[in-house]
C-alpha cells in the first residue's frame, strides 16, 4: 500500500455503496418507474412522502430525487432528467452533502415549531445556485402537533422553485392533512435472493470470500434492510480478520443456531423425544447461542415449514433459502399436518415472551421445549372428534386411575319466600351473595324459581347472573333471575330490620316501666332493645347478632365488587 491509501478513513460499505442513481436502487422498480416518468414527463409533485422499514433507501431515495431535479448535465445546459449524471456540481455536491440549496433536517431532534417557522421563513428565497430549493425532512413523524399545523399552508402552496420530500417509517403517525398534500411512494422490504446477490456482488468487488450459508444468515438477519445487511457484512468481515467468511463465524458473531441443528431440534421435539431434544439445546447454547433466539429460529423455522405445506410452488418467499435447506424442509414438512404445524407454533410464540421475562431464559426455554415435546403426543382436535364419532378410546382422554364417581349432590329444596332464600346462601357458606341479597337489594316480586329486584348503589355487576346459576346448581330447576328499574319495590331487608328496631327501640322508650327506670337512674340511656318474640330473618339464631353492615364490606372488598 502507498501512503496515501494507508492514512484514508475507512468508509463503511453502507456509505461506498449509497446508490447514487436511480438504477442502483435494488427491489424499488415500481416506486423508480413512476418518479422516472414524472420527471420525463415534467409532472413534478411540490411534496413527496417516502415510507418503508429502516435501511430500504428512503433518504437515498431523497438525495437522488434532488439530484434529478437540479442535475444540469456535464455540459451545463441539462434539464430535470431521471439519470442524473453524476459529474455536474450540483450532482458532486448534493452526493457530499454540502449544497446550500439542498437542506436536510432531522425531525427527530427538531421536532418544534420554531424549526419549521425556520424553515418557513427560508422558503420564500429563491436557490443560490440550483434549479430548485430541495427540503429533505428525515423522520417526519416526529413534528410536533403544532409544526405538522405552521407547516401545511406552506406545503399546501409553495413557490415554484420549492420541493419538499419527507422520509418516515411511521407513516400512520403523519398527519392525514400532510399526506393528502403529498405523493406517496411506499418502499418495499428488498427479498432475500435479491439482496443475496446484491451482498454476494459488493464481496466480491471488496474482494471477500464469503460462504453461501453465511450470506444467507446475514440476509435473514436483515430482514429486508439493505443498510442492516451491509452493516452486518461489514461486522462479518472485521470478526474473519481477513480469512474467508464462514457460515459458524457468522453464528457466533450473530448469536444464531445452525439452520441444520434448528431442524434437527425442532425435528426431536415433534417426535416427542424430550432428551435428545435438550442434549441439542444445550449444545447450541454452549456454542453462544442465544436462548431467545433459539426459540425465535424454532418459530420461524415453523412458520417457513407451515408456509411451505400450504404453498410448495412458493417455497422460497419470505427469505433466502439454500438448496439444502430447501430439501431437509420438504422432507419435514411431508412428516406433517397444519394442525400440528399450528400447535407447534402456539406453543413457540407463547414460549418467547415468556423467555424473555425470565429470570433465567436458559431454565425457561428449556420448559417451553420440554412443553412442545410432550405435547408432541397429544392427539389433534380433530383426530379426538374422530375417535369419539368412531367409538374408539385409544386417542380418547384416560383417567389416570379408576376413581369412584363422586356421589351426587342433594338437591336443596325450592326456597318458599325470600328471607328463605336469603337463608338458603347463608346455610351454603355464600355469604357475600347473602349480604347482597339481604343489603343491597329491594324486593319487587319473588316465587319460587322467578326472582325479581331493584339494584341498590351497592350492588355489584353480574349479580343476576351469579345468583341465576347457583339456584339453578342447587334447585336443580331453571330459575329466573332479574334485576329491574321501574316498579314499586320493597326496602331492603336490612332496612327493614332496622325500622323494626328503631320501632321497638320507640316502643321500648316510651314503656312506663323503662321511664320510670330512666327517672330512677338520671344520665342513664337505652343502648340496645330486643324483642324476644320477634321472628329472626336471614335464617339466624335468636342468640346471634345482627349482620353488621360494616361486616358486609369487609366480606365485599374494597369497591364492593364480587370474588371471582
Amino acid at each position: 500500500m502507498n501512503g496515501s491509501s494507508e492514512t484514508r478513513p475507512y468508509r463503511v460499505l453502507a456509505r461506498t455503496y449509497r446508490p447514487s442513481r436511480f438504477a442502483d436502487l435494488i427491489g424499488q422498480e415500481a416506486m423508480v418507474r413512476t418518479l422516472a416518468n414524472a420527471i420525463d414527463s415534467g409532472r413534478l409533485a411540490h411534496a413527496f412522502v417516502l415510507t418503508g422499514i429502516r435501511g430500504v433507501g428512503k433518504t437515498t431515495t431523497a438525495r437522488i430525487i434532488a439530484r434529478a431535479l437540479n442535475c444540469v448535465g456535464a455540459d451545463g445546459t441539462g434539464g430535470p432528467t431521471p439519470d442524473p449524471c453524476g459529474t455536474c456540481d450540483h450532482c458532486t455536491s448534493i452526493g457530499e452533502d454540502r449544497n446550500v440549496d439542498v437542506i436536510e433536517m432531522d425531525a427527530a431532534s427538531r421536532t418544534g415549531v420554531d424549526d419549521i417557522r425556520e424553515l418557513i421563513e427560508g422558503v420564500r428565497y429563491r436557490p443560490v445556485s440550483a434549479r430548485f430549493k430541495v427540503y429533505i425532512i428525515d423522520e417526519v413523524h416526529m413534528l410536533s402537533r403544532n409544526a405538522f399545523n405552521a407547516l401545511l399552508k406552506t406545503l399546501e402552496e409553495p413557490p415554484e422553485h420549492v420541493k419538499f420530500i419527507f422520509a418516515t417509517t411511521e407513516i400512520r403517525k403523519v398527519p392525514v392533512t400532510v399526506l393528502s398534500r403529498c405523493q406517496r411512494f411506499d418502499l418495499r422490504r428488498v427479498d432475500g435472493e435479491t439482496l443475496f446477490s446484491h451482498l454476494g456482488a459488493i464481496a466480491g468487488q471488496e474482494g471477500v470470500e464469503i460462504a453461501e450459508d453465511a450470506l444467507r444468515q446475514i440476509v435473514r438477519a436483515a430482514e429486508g434492510s439493505v443498510r442492516d445487511a451491509l452493516s452486518l457484512l461489514d461486522q462479518a468481515i472485521a470478526h474473519a480478520a481477513g480469512g474467508r467468511i464462514e457460515g459458524d463465524r457468522v453464528r457466533d458473531m450473530l448469536g444464531l443456531a445452525d439452520r441444520m441443528q434448528t431442524a434437527d431440534l425442532l425435528e426431536a421435539l415433534l417426535r416427542g423425544q424430550a432428551a435428545p431434544a435438550l442434549g441439542l439445546f444445550d449444545s447450541l447454547h454452549e456454542a453462544g447461542a442465544d436462548p431467545v433466539a433459539v426459540l425465535q429460529d424454532l418459530l420461524e423455522f415453523t412458520h417457513w415449514l407451515s408456509r411451505l405445506k400450504a404453498a410448495p410452488e412458493d417455497a422460497r418467499a419470505g427469505g433466502a433459502v439454500s438448496d439444502i435447506e430447501l430439501e431437509r424442509g420438504r422432507t419435514l414438512s411431508a412428516k406433517l399436518s397444519i394442525p400440528v404445524l399450528t400447535r407447534c407454533w402456539q406453543i413457540l410464540l407463547k414460549g418467547v415472551s415468556e423467555t424473555h421475562m425470565a429470570v433465567d431464559p436458559r431454565q425457561a426455554a428449556e420448559m417451553v421445549l420440554i412443553r412442545l415435546a410432550y405435547a408432541a403426543d397429544l392427539p389433534t382436535p380433530a383426530e379426538i372428534v374422530r375417535a369419539a364419532e368412531s367409538g374408539e378410546t385409544a386417542l380418547l382422554p384416560q383417567p389416570a386411575s379408576p376413581s369412584p364417581a363422586p356421589a351426587p349432590e342433594t338437591t336443596q329444596p325450592m326456597p318458599e319466600t325470600f328471607e328463605a332464600l336469603v337463608a338458603l346462601f347463608k346455610s351454603r357458606k355464600e355469604m357475600v351473595l347473602g349480604a347482597h341479597l339481604a343489603n343491597d337489594v329491594g324486593l319487587v316480586d319473588y316465587a319460587p324459581g322467578r326472582l325479581r329486584y331493584r339494584r341498590g348503589p351497592r350492588a355489584p355487576d353480574g349479580l343476576e347472573n351469579r345468583l341465576r346459576r347457583m339456584l339453578d346448581d342447587w334447585t336443580g330447576q331453571r330459575w329466573s333471575v332479574e334485576a329491574v328499574d321501574g316498579g314499586e319495590a320493597a326496602p331492603s331487608l336490612r332496612e327493614q330490620r332496622e325500622e323494626r328496631e328503631a320501632m321497638d327501640r320507640r316502643e321500648a322508650i316510651d314503656h312506663p316501666a323503662v321511664q320510670a327506670a330512666l327517672e330512677m337512674f338520671p344520665g342513664a340511656t337505652v343502648e340496645a332493645v330486643r324483642n324476644v318474640e320477634s321472628a329472626p330473618i336471614l335464617g339466624e339464631a335468636p342468640q346471634e347478632p345482627p349482620t353488621d353492615p360494616e361486616d358486609d364490606a369487609e366480606a365485599e372488598g374494597p369497591h364492593g365488587e364480587l370474588p371471582p
